[in-house]
């Protein structure tokens, strides 16, 4: 259910940043291995090689469980999300809910704004069930140490965001079908595309909502001072009041750096977990990595891959509703049933529309993890020859760094190849750390893949 919840608010502006700002990340996601292999510079390991990321045992065996457990929240949640939205259309209760707000007020924009309120409502409730499971797994593994009056906060302030600005979106798109019954994925999809843009742009002033942040040097101005270095390699304009510590260890034992915004509000963010527990040259890397995304303009890049797989998925989205409407429209008592964009234009029949763009937002998540993959994969490459020259050895440091990440998000060190393909956003760290520690293209006299030197 959570995965349908932040898809709906991804196509609303208010979670699409999260599939296009690149981030250091837990990473319990995958590149193909033969990517990894084909950059300039990498060396292949050697048959009887032992992996460059490992677990002890006690934690290997918690590592492979809670993998397990992820998987089946991903699936289930998933699935269940999908059920949900079909089972509001099945049972008839987004048709009672409709005629509720209609009882209620008189002026059709405020049923519509009450209408998709309730939506979120109800959904959000739909999925407490599992998100509450996934947060005392968490705790159980010691990952989270986030209290549940806290959780519970963040759960209430992340519905309320919902409801400001999902509510008024959801309520222009359904406005939007309605007086463009023919056409009006056209026009979601131009809609769509500066309010991804406004969702990368706000994105870092909502983000002191859930977590407190300050200046990074408050309390690390010698670091600053070695990131400064990494800045003048790269050229990046992060300044240093662009640098900010998030206090993640009030919620979180795990290991996080990201870079967020663009223009006025581009900043690089680093967990106080990161930097209380690694050493300065594997923050380097981390900078170094999160610099690339910058340099390398993926924000762009995947705001610009995003807009044209959108185009495609409401124009496929507007034929798979048409006909759902078609096959189901009579049996779900929607108005208009002998029609289908007449049937899309009401209140319950928009949620056919979500329903199809739910299910695309599924079955394209494996084509959007390749993209990611790629960029993350990019970033080490560009983070490890960022620190060439600056630290002493940039191969231990990166393995050193994914060993840290793998070991704090307890992440299986292998783990399965379709659930990799499938589900992994960022190369795992097995194979991060593997090409980290045999990417070394200075040898005999060569030179990085983005560096001269």
């Amino acid at each position: 259910m959570t995965f349908v919840r932040y898809l709906l608010i991804a196509l609303v502006s208010t979670i699409l940043l999260a599939a296009v700002a690149p981030r250091l990340g837990p990473g319990p996601k995958v590149l193909p291995r033969v990517l990894a292999q084909s950059t300039p510079g990498a060396k292949p390991a050697p048959d009887n090689a032992p992996p460059a990321y490992s677990l002890p045992p006690e934690k290997l065996a918690k590592a492979i469980t809670l993998s397990h457990i992820r998987l089946a929240l991903d699936i289930v949640g998933s699935l269940w999300g999908l059920a949900v939205l079909w089972l509001l259309l099945a049972t008839r209760a987004a048709i009672s809910l409709a005629a509720w707000t209609r009882r209620l007020l008189s002026r059709h924009w405020l049923q519509g704004l009450l209408f998709f309120a309730a939506f979120f409502v109800i959904t959000t409730l739909a999925s407490l069930p599992l998100d509450v499971i996934g947060h005392v797994v968490s705790r159980h593994y010691a990952i989270s140490v986030q209290g549940w009056g806290s959780w519970f906060y963040d759960q209430a302030k992340g519905l309320g965001l919902t409801l400001v600005f999902g509510s008024f979106i959801l309520l222009l798109f359904n406005w939007i079908v309605r007086i463009s019954p023919r056409r009006y994925w056209v026009w979601l999809w131009l809609i769509t595309l500066p309010l991804i843009v406004l969702t990368v742009f706000v994105s870092p002033l909502l983000d002191p909502i859930f977590n407190k942040f300050e200046p990074l040097t408050k309390d690390h101005a010698a670091l600053v001072q070695k990131l400064e270095t990494v800045v003048a390699r790269t050229g990046t304009n992060i300044a240093p009041d662009r640098m900010f510590l998030m206090k993640a260890s009030a919620k979180s034992n795990g290991l996080n750096a990201y870079v967020t915004g663009i223009g006025a509000t581009k900043r690089f963010v680093m967990w106080d977990t990161a930097t209380d527990r690694l050493p300065d040259d594997e923050v380097l890397f981390i900078f170094g990595h999160e610099s690339g995304h910058y340099v390398l303009n993926h924000i762009p890049k995947m705001l610009a891959g995003t807009s044209a797989a959108l185009f495609f998925v409401f124009w496929g989205c507007a034929a798979l509703s048409a006909w759902l409407v078609r096959r189901f429209g009579a049996r779900w008592q929607l108005v208009g049933e002998q029609d289908g964009d007449a049937a899309l234009s009401s209140r319950p029949g928009f949620l056919v529309l979500l329903l199809s763009l739910s299910v695309a937002g599924f079955l394209l998540a494996p084509a959007s993890n390749t993209f990611s993959r790629h960029f993350e994969h990019q970033a080490d490459v560009y983070g490890q020859e960022a620190i060439h020259g600056i630290v002493a050895d940039p191969q231990k440091t990166a393995v050193s760094g994914f060993n840290h990440l793998g070991e704090a998000w307890l992440e299986d060190p292998s783990p399965n190849a379709f659930v990799e393909f499938w589900t992994y956003n960022h190369p795992s760290v097995q194979t991060r750390a593997n090409f980290a520690l045999h990417y070394d293209p200075w040898a005999n006299g060569g030179h990085g893949e983005f560096f001269d030197k």
